[in-house]
């Protein structure tokens, strides 16, 4: 399943600093445009994965998972 998340892209000197305001926390840097968003991607991929760990963590045995899709 694949998602669009926003990169937002600012310059600092030599560095372009990335940021995702769906995914808090989420950032990313690099001596390129490229590198930042896809440290940002990697960054997004992480937070993603840990909140759906705990998010899951402790659920009663019976419970009922479903994937949902989103276009």
């Amino acid at each position: 399943m694949a998602n669009e998340f926003t990169a937002v892209i600012e310059r600092d000197h030599n560095w372009f600093i990335t940021y995702c305001p769906e995914v808090p926390g989420a950032n990313g840097q690099g001596k390129t445009k490229e590198e930042a968003v896809s440290s940002l991607a990697e960054a997004i991929a992480l937070i993603l994965e840990d909140r759906r760990e705990d998010g899951l963590r402790g659920l009663p045995k019976d419970a009922i998972l479903e994937k949902v899709s989103i276009r």
